[in-house]
C-alpha cells in the first residue's frame, strides 16, 4: 500500500474515531425554551425563573441549557398548562393557581386562606399527600409538575380610598387570584385573574376598582402605588405562595437520570433562595412604599378578619360539595392540619414575653 492511500486510510479511520467519540455527546446536550408568567425583571417570581435556568446550565456545564422566554413572547403569560401539555413549549414557571379555570381545586397548591407558615405547607406537599395529587391532576394532560419556589406573605389589597366597613368592599371591582377570590365573592366583590402586566392598565382605565398582586417589593415595580394609596395587610389569603415549574412529560421522561436530578436540585435550591429573600428585602421595600411614594400602610381589624375568615370556611364548604376533587384536596390538607395543630401549638410564640 502506497504512503498516500496510509495517510488516507489514517484519516478516514481518525475522523470514524472523532464521529464516534464527539456525536453521542453532541446527541445529549438538551436545549430547552422555558415560558414563564412573569417578566424577567419582575423581583422573586421572575429573577427566580433567569436564575434557575442560568444554575441548570452552571449545573450541567452547559450540556443541558434552558432559554428563558418572557410573557408573551411564546404564548400569552397565564397559558403555561396547554403550551407544556402539548408540548409546543418545553416547560413553563408559573403557579397552580393560574390554572383554576382547568381545575378550581389547583389553587390549593399555591395559597390557602389563612393558611399555615411555610414549613407547614411544605411539610403536607411533600410528606403529607399534597404533591401526590397534584402531581397527579397534572399528569391527566402529560405534564411533569414540581414546586420550584416559594415566597412569604403578601399584601391583602391596594385601595384608592380608606377601607373603614367591609360594606365598602360590595360591588367594587377586583383583581384578585387563587382562594382569596372566592372568599371576596362571598363578600360582594366582583373578582377577575389578571396578569401582573395587565394590572395597572385595568385599574387606570377604571375597568377595576382595585387590586392585590403580590408583596412590597413587586407592588412597586408595577406602580400600583400611582392610582391607589391604600396597602392592607395582613396577607390572610396568601401567607405563603408555593409556585411551579411545569414540563412536557415526555420531555422531562427523556432526560437522562443526571439531568433530571438537575432539575430536582434546582427547584429545591431555587425554593430556598425565592423565599429568604423575600423575607429580606420585603421590609425595606414596605418603608420605601411609604417614605418615597407616600402609600399608607392599613391593617384589617379583628373582626374584619372574621368575616374573611367565616367566608372562607363557607367557601370550603360549598366548593366541596359541589367538586369531588376540591373535596379531596381539601380533606387531605385538613387532615394534616389537625394532626399537625399539637406540634404547631406546642412550638408557638408570641412575639415577646416582656411587659
Amino acid at each position: 500500500m502506497s504512503y498516500a492511500k496510509k495517510l488516507g486510510l489514517a484519516v478516514a479511520v481518525t475522523a470514524f474515531s472523532v464521529a464516534m467519540v464527539t456525536g453521542p455527546a453532541d446527541a445529549k446536550r438538551v436545549k430547552w425554551k422555558l415560558h414563564s408568567a412573569w417578566g424577567a425583571a419582575v423581583p422573586h417570581l421572575g429573577t427566580s425563573g433567569v436564575r434557575w435556568a442560568k444554575n441548570i446550565g452552571r449545573m450541567s456545564d452547559g450540556k443541558f441549557t434552558v432559554k428563558f422566554f418572557e410573557p408573551g413572547a411564546l404564548i400569552p403569560a397565564n397559558e403555561g398548562f396547554d403550551a407544556t401539555s402539548k408540548g409546543s413549549i418545553d416547560a413553563a414557571w408559573t403557579t397552580a393557581g393560574y390554572d383554576v379555570g382547568k381545575y378550581p381545586a389547583l389553587a390549593f397548591f399555591t395559597a390557602v386562606p389563612f393558611g399555615p407558615s411555610m414549613g407547614e405547607f411544605f411539610a403536607w406537599k411533600k410528606f403529607g399527600g399534597g404533591d401526590k395529587i397534584q402531581q397527579r391532576i397534572y399528569a391527566k394532560h402529560g405534564i411533569q409538575q414540581m414546586d420550584c419556589f416559594a415566597i412569604g406573605p403578601e399584601t391583602s389589597g391596594w385601595f384608592k380610598n380608606e377601607i373603614k366597613e367591609l360594606d365598602q368592599l360590595r360591588g367594587m371591582k377586583m383583581r384578585f387570584f387563587g382562594l382569596g377570590a372566592r372568599v371576596m365573592q362571598k363578600i360582594g366583590v366582583s373578582t377577575q385573574l389578571l396578569a401582573g402586566g395587565d394590572i395597572f392598565p385595568a385599574l387606570e382605565k377604571g375597568v377595576i376598582d382595585a387590586t392585590e398582586f403580590s408583596m412590597p417589593a413587586m407592588d412597586i415595580k408595577y406602580g400600583f402605588y400611582q392610582i391607589a394609596k391604600n396597602n392592607y395587610f395582613p396577607g390572610w389569603h396568601q401567607q405563603v405562595s408555593v409556585s411551579q415549574l411545569l414540563m412536557n412529560k415526555k420531555k422531562f421522561d427523556g432526560l437522562s437520570d443526571a439531568n433530571k436530578a438537575l432539575v430536582e436540585v434546582g427547584c429545591g435550591d431555587a425554593i430556598h433562595h425565592t423565599y429568604a429573600e423575600t423575607e429580606y428585602v420585603n421590609p425595606f421595600a414596605m418603608v420605601e412604599m411609604g417614605e418615597k411614594y407616600g402609600v399608607v400602610t392599613r391593617r384589617w381589624r379583628d373582626d374584619q378578619l372574621a368575616v374573611f375568615e367565616k367566608a372562607w370556611n363557607s367557601v370550603v364548604e360549598e366548593d366541596s360539595k359541589k367538586d369531588p376533587l376540591f373535596k379531596e384536596v381539601n380533606e387531605s390538607y385538613a387532615a394534616f392540619r389537625k394532626a399537625y395543630a399539637k406540634w404547631g401549638s406546642a412550638q408557638a410564640l408570641a412575639s415577646t414575653y416582656l411587659k
